[in-house]
């Protein structure tokens, strides 16, 4: 016989419960009932009472939020169909960086809400919370340094994106790769290079920025004409297709400034070279420096003034140089010249004789 069954043979069998006693023990539980559904019910009321006014106060600072999203995505419209506006603004980036401030403000407003809930539900059961807090924080410091980068990126990306140091269509240079922006996010920043490809930033790794799109942009024009022109007759040449420029669509626009004549920026034996410079809208100084020089070289061609790297200018016959064709005169053309005798061979002595 094992021991399991030693052990229930040798225990004693339960007495039965009599009615006096089951009576006994619904009293002391409905006793016991009875002292207790007041902290019970309380208890109760207070959690409910917590998740409602959490409830509600999370939903009513969301829907703030949107608003406010909305009532600048709406003042964005509102200036873009101005003349001004519609140079300044872009609705995509303005969209883009509202939503994402928008998403920002709504996730850490819910994570105060709902965490600052759970902690008073906590207590309300009498719960101790230091060493839960005591944990959390080591937690939160592991967690922190190990993923530090991301936490890093996500950062770099609500400061750039409060800043509105790019945004979406603008040009620029992120050091690691430039191009055009096409996304903005809290942790990566897309980019469009020149030959088409997309390069994945990610915004810790962003140390400087170099933004190509904001204010004005400068278009130079260097004009390389020969040192014999008129300086004068090449500005008023230089000025007049500035100013037919700026009168015509869409350069009206595009230009924010008169074409400029800077001066002479280098001058040499067979060349000197004009300097213009005129104040763009972002992002076009490169279309109005090739119409530029398209309106400058016709102009110049009009006025009879020719550019550096041209048709050479045919001389007149009255002042050509009949002798500009002949060679040189030779010292071996005279046979007396000492020349001639040194170069005529030595005659052959006769061995007959």
């Amino acid at each position: 016989m094992s021991w399991s069954a030693l052990a229930a043979a040798t225990e004693p069998e339960p007495l039965p419960v009599t009615l006096d006693e089951a009576a006994e023990r619904a009293t002391n539980a409905a006793g016991w009932v009875e002292e207790n559904w007041s902290t019970w019910l309380n208890t109760g009321l207070r959690i409910l009472l917590i998740l409602v006014v959490a409830i509600l106060l999370r939903m009513a600072v969301r829907r703030a939020l949107t608003k406010l999203i909305d009532r600048m995505n709406r003042s964005a419209q509102a200036v873009e169909g101005t003349a001004l506006g519609g140079l300044l603004v872009n609705a995509e980036r303005r969209r883009q960086r509202s939503e994402a401030i928008g998403s920002v403000l709504r996730s850490v407003a819910s994570f105060l809400i709902l965490g600052t809930a759970g902690l008073m539900i906590l207590g309300a059961f009498k719960i101790d919370l230091a060493p839960l807090l005591a944990s959390a924080g080591v937690a939160g410091v592991a967690i922190g340094f190990g993923a530090r980068n991301l936490v890093t990126d996500f950062l770099s990306g609500v400061f750039m994106i409060l800043e509105d140091q790019y945004g979406v269509g603008d040009s620029v240079d992120a050091g690691v790769a430039s191009g055009e922006v096409v996304e903005v996010g809290l942790r990566v920043t897309k980019l469009r290079g020149v030959d088409g490809e997309i390069w994945y930033v990610r915004n810790g790794e962003i140390k400087r920025i170099g933004n190509l799109s904001q204010g004005w942009a400068t278009a130079c024009v260097d004009v390389t004409v020969r040192p014999s022109e008129d300086l004068d007759k090449v500005r008023s040449v230089i000025t007049e297709a500035g100013e037919a420029m700026a009168k015509e669509e869409p350069w009206n626009e595009r230009l924010w400034g008169p074409v400029e004549v800077l001066g002479l920026t280098e001058v040499l034996i067979d060349s000197m070279t004009v300097r213009v410079s005129a104040k763009t809208m972002p992002g076009k100084a490169l279309g109005v420096e090739r119409e530029l020089r398209w309106r400058i070289k016709r102009g110049l061609d009009q006025a009879g003034i020719r550019i550096v790297g041209g048709l050479p200018q045919p001389a007149d016959e009255a002042d050509a140089d009949p002798t500009a064709g002949m060679a040189a005169p030779s010292a071996f053309a005279s046979t007396t010249s000492p020349q001639s005798a040194a170069a005529t061979p030595l005659p052959r002595p006769d061995l007959n004789k």
